[in-house]
């Protein structure tokens, strides 16, 4: 059985169709990570399994139990889904004990040892629970929100953005200690992010909404490897797409003769796609090609290289390593190959 199952739902809005014809499983105890960019259909796609608007088509299910579909809509309230929202929704009037116990009956609001043993699954100190939510860091606010969605045992939660509002210092902790959480209180999640990095590091499957579709789901490794179309490499991650020619199991573009990945193409005009820490610089390197670097970007732990061969009308990217770039700057000779197998996409 799934946690969610999603078969068919399609959404409008007036004359804009936002979702179109969705489906999507989330098996028990994952997490399912859906990118997309704004205007997407993903806070559409939330409304919608928390039961605050109706689907046009298709249905829902939650544990088992279904919820929306023709002639059927429970109620939010009955849907038994913990919800975090962007900025935690913490009540400043209230302890952080009596947040994580909000939602629960009368007797389940006085238990004050399920408060502890909540914020002490999320990586927190049980003595928190007397602080006002003020006093707490923005990461921290987010953990007490996981803890208060956490707090009725749900049958699925779902995370909207939750980690847009904090600074980059304490997103990337923030987000491991939501996941560990997660994991730890065997709980079902949907995360829906225009995130890449956030989706990739923390979803069990990724899927790419993309103007109302779910175009792709994969692992996070698979998605990455091995997008679906041009558009989709270019939205996970960077992306050097070059022109080239496929034929038997190989591709010849500007970058030489490169490996094709097992099962993508034929022979045929095609498009491929190169990652930019693949390329890879060094004078001793046979095969590849020459370039002239034209820009350099330091970012201490990796930097980013502009690279201009005489075949191209404009630079392409490569990621190396830090201590590698500080050797090189604008003007230099290089040469540059790729390594491993390469992703293409039909032309013609």
């Amino acid at each position: 059985m799934t946690a969610l199952d999603i078969v068919g739902v399609a959404k409008s809005f007036g004359d804009v169709a936002v979702l179109a014809d969705l489906d999507l499983q989330v098996a028990p105890g994952s997490l399912v990570a859906i990118l997309g960019a704004s205007g997407g259909g993903k806070t559409t796609l939330l409304r919608l399994i928390c039961g605050f608007d109706r689907p046009d088509a298709g249905s829902i299910v939650i544990a088992g139990r279904p919820v929306s579909g023709p002639g059927l809509h429970v109620r939010p309230e009955h849907r038994r889904i913990g919800y975090v929202a962007q900025d935690g929704a913490l009540f400043p009037h209230l302890s952080v004990g009596q947040n994580i116990l909000f939602g629960l009956d009368r007797t389940g609001r006085r238990d004050q040892a399920r408060a502890e043993a909540l914020l002490e699954l999320v990586g927190l100190p049980a003595t928190y629970a007397m602080r006002p939510p003020q006093a707490l860091s923005g990461g921290e606010q987010q953990r007490v929100a996981l803890a208060r969605a956490l707090a009725p045992r749900p049958g699925l939660v779902l995370l909207d953005e939750p980690f847009s509002a904090l600074d980059a210092a304490l997103r990337a902790g923030t987000r491991r200690a939501v996941a560990e959480a997660l994991s730890r209180a065997g709980a079902t999640a949907l995360l829906v992010t225009h995130d890449q990095s956030e989706a990739l590091s923390m979803g069990d499957q990724v899927g790419v909404l993309r103007r109302g579709r779910l175009v792709q789901i994969a692992a996070p490794a698979e998605l990455y490897r091995n997008p679906v179309d041009a558009e989709l490499a270019r939205f996970v991650g960077e992306a050097v797409l070059l022109p080239g020619h496929a034929q038997d199991g190989g591709v010849e573009c500007a970058l030489g003769h490169l490996v094709l990945a097992p099962g993508t193409l034929q022979a045929g005009p095609v498009q491929v796609m190169v990652r930019p820490e693949q390329i890879v610089l060094g004078a001793a390197l046979s095969d590849g090609a020459d370039a002239r670097v034209v820009s350099v970007a330091y970012y201490g732990h990796d930097a980013s290289l502009g690279l201009m061969l005489p075949t191209l009308d404009a630079p392409l990217v490569a990621r190396i390593n830090g201590a590698q770039a500080l050797s090189l700057h604008e003007g230099d000779l290089v040469r540059i190959a790729v390594n491993g197998p390469v992703v293409a996409f039909r032309t013609g």
